[in-house]
């Protein structure tokens, strides 16, 4: 998506670009449990490619674990959503894809049905339960809200150029809106906390 920015400092618009690369929560695996893994892929392996699977994120139904009134670290119907992988076995080698993940919430799911996240030769599987929460990209790459977000100068001092592209886990549209909105609370926060300094 590309926007253009007009009458904004520049500050501001880079400001922005920042908060649409990093600043906006979305789903990534936290927490997985291998229940059986006989593959040739470690268990921190198998771990760190579910983490970086993109899941499609709905912001209004659930809230970052810091904010949930559960406090709990397993997490709860709110700030969490429980993944499984249960490939079975078979008779030939096959690649396990992000389409044999199901999910217990009808939206929180791979963005993708192809992503590759194991080989598996003949008789060997793969059972794993995996924890989704809700995080930030400043906190760990799984967790961009955006691939690409340029900032471009053009001839004109007072515009820029904005181009957004996402994961996948939000529309480009639902990142900007949100990190407008993002924006503007943390500048509500600055405001107050030079207020509190006299």
């Amino acid at each position: 998506m590309v926007v253009k920015l007009k009458d904004i400092p520049v500050q501001y618009a880079n400001a922005l670009r920042r908060i649409c690369l990093a600043g906006i929560p979305t789903f990534a695996v936290d927490d997985v449990v291998i229940i059986e893994n006989s593959s040739v892929l470690p268990d921190e392996g198998v771990a760190h490619r579910l983490a970086m699977v993109p899941l499609r994120t709905d912001l209004s139904r659930f809230v970052e674990p810091s904010a949930c009134d559960c406090h709990s670290e397993l997490g709860c119907s709110r700030c969490r959503v429980l993944l499984v992988l249960d490939s079975g076995s078979s008779d030939t080698t096959r690649t396990i894809t992000s389409a044999e993940i199901s999910s217990e919430d009808e939206v929180v799911k791979p963005v993708s049905p192809n992503i590759p996240i194991v080989a598996l030769a003949p008789s060997q599987k793969l059972k794993v339960e995996a924890y989704a929460r809700l995080g930030r990209g400043n906190d760990h790459a799984k967790w961009n809200s955006a691939t690409i977000a340029i900032l471009t100068a053009t001839n004109n001092p007072n515009e820029h150029i904005l181009t957004i592209e996402t994961t996948g886990s939000l529309t480009p549209k639902e990142v900007l809106r949100a990190s407008i909105d993002e924006l503007e609370k943390r500048l509500d926060e600055f405001q107050k906390n030079l207020a509190t300094l006299g």
